[in-house]
Order: C-alpha cells, then sequence, then structure tokens
C-alpha cells in the first residue's frame, strides 16, 4: 500500500459540523476544530501536503487555510475529480497517494480514484459504503485528526509526533 503524501478536504460537514452560519449581510461563516488543525499542520511537518477541495466559497475557509499553511485551496469545484487529477498532476502526486476526507455524494468520484477514501462519522450511506475508513468523530468534531492520525500511523510516521512531545 503506498504511502499517503497528500490529505485531501472536503470542507462543510468534514472540516465543519456542516452548519453555514449566514449574517444580516449574507456573509458565511464556519467553526473549525482545532485539533484538526493541530493534526493538519504536523502532516505538513512530517512532509505532506494538505489541499482543500470544496464545493462552495467562503472566505472564512481561505482565512483558515492561510491560518494553518494550507497553499492548495481549491473552491467552488463543479468536478471535484477532475479538479484532484489536475492539482495532483501539478503536484506530480499519484492519486494512489492521496486521502480523500469526505462526506457527501459530491465526494465520492474523488473518493473512489483516490489510494484511501475516508468517510466521516455523520457522511451519507453512499460516502461510507466507498470509504476504507470510517472516522468514529462527525465532520467538525475531530474526524480530520482521527483520519491523519490514523494514516500516519499507518504509515510509521506518528512516532515522530509522539516523540517531539516527549511521549
Amino acid at each position: 500500500m503506498p504511502e499517503i503524501r497528500c490529505v485531501c478536504l472536503d470542507v462543510d460537514g468534514v472540516l465543519t459540523d456542516g452548519h453555514i452560519f449566514v449574517d444580516s449581510e449574507g456573509r458565511s461563516a464556519r467553526a473549525f476544530y482545532v485539533q484538526d488543525g493541530f493534526a493538519i499542520r504536523w502532516f505538513q511537518k512530517l512532509g505532506g501536503v494538505a489541499v482543500i477541495l470544496s464545493g462552495k466559497s467562503c472566505a472564512a475557509v481561505e482565512a483558515r487555510a492561510r491560518d494553518l499553511g494550507i497553499e492548495h485551496v481549491i473552491q467552488g469545484s463543479s468536478d471535484k475529480l477532475a479538479d484532484l487529477r489536475t492539482l495532483a498532476a501539478r503536484l506530480a502526486l499519484q492519486l494512489s497517494e492521496i486521502a480523500f476526507i469526505g462526506d457527501d455524494l459530491p465526494d465520492l468520484p474523488p473518493m473512489r480514484a483516490c489510494g484511501f477514501p475516508v468517510a466521516v462519522a455523520n457522511a451519507v450511506p453512499e460516502v461510507k459504503a466507498a470509504a476504507k475508513l470510517v472516522t468514529q468523530r462527525a465532520g467538525g468534531q475531530g474526524a480530520v485528526r482521527e483520519a491523519i492520525e490514523h494514516v500516519l500511523r499507518r504509515d510509521g510516521r506518528w512516532q515522530e509526533v509522539l516523540k517531539y512531545y516527549g511521549v
């Protein structure tokens, strides 16, 4: 099984709990889970690439990506698989080296094409059926942390994180 070099993340329902807050001016906001960010940072620190790939567009997502040092953000995607293939080619990655974390039907095509498809606990049944891993935690509640930790453990890299903290 190839090492996972890239984690591709949906946003609504994966990095968030799926709620979209809209103020009286029509601006939307999202709430993100801090432990997910911790895992994303470590994945990147250990040489992995984190990607955000969302069907919607939101300034809060751009801000969160900047905060986490995520350089590759695709929002407003109408074809997630095509966008993932284009990005993989640009980054010289094989699809087999990518984990895709999703929750809803638009995530199925990239999940089926990637090497390690992950569904969050609150995913729709069709997405769960396509996954190699279904997290115990829901999106926006630590599912991304759980999935990344699983990948790092699977690939023998989690020990580096623990060693850093003296565990």
